[in-house]
């Protein structure tokens, strides 16, 4: 009976991480990995050292890079640190007035308002902005297709041993 609320706790967990790939409050990836974990943790399933392990760092590695793509976006698109800041305050703020929505013009326009702050005008804010908006979209796609990743070994690790939960 506990094995089979941990599986669903895992499969809950997975799905979280998925959706965490576009919403900054969850950490998709790690989200996911903790799934992975907790099903490994059952006693239905031989618990396998170096799969979680290497799962694990490949989630942090993804994690980091998650923050620091935006960032080189803004920078190879001739950004400043107000721009950086700004797409970093545009992000929780859209967030929060637009939902899911404001992850990707939340950024944008913080961006923009970092670089006019710093004494740019509206045309050689935008390049900067653009940086941070392809940032965060590759970070959300790198994180979806991990996230994605982690649910399919999840469900091929229940395959292999769905006889030992029933």
């Amino acid at each position: 009976m506990i094995d089979l609320i941990l599986l669903l706790i895992g499969v809950i967990l997975c799905m979280a991480g998925i959706v965490g790939s576009f919403i900054p409050i969850i950490p998709g990836p790690i989200t996911s990995w903790i799934g992975i974990l907790i099903l490994n943790l059952t006693s239905a399933v031989d618990f396998n050292f170096y799969f979680v392990i290497i799962t694990f760092i490949f989630a942090l590695i993804i994690s980091a890079l998650d923050y620091i793509i935006p960032i080189i976006g803004v920078k190879k698109l001739g950004g400043s640190k107000g721009g950086l800041i700004g797409a970093s305050i545009g992000l929780v703020i859209g967030f929060i007035i637009l939902g899911p929505l404001g992850i990707l013009f939340g950024p944008f326009v913080g961006a923009i308002a970092g670089e006019m702050i710093n004494k740019k005008n509206l045309k050689e804010s935008l390049k900067p902005a653009l940086g941070s908006l392809l940032g965060i979209m590759i970070g959300s796609g790198i994180k979806f297709c991990l996230s994605l990743v982690y649910l399919f070994f999840y469900l091929n690790i229940f395959w292999n041993f769905k006889d030992n939960f029933f």
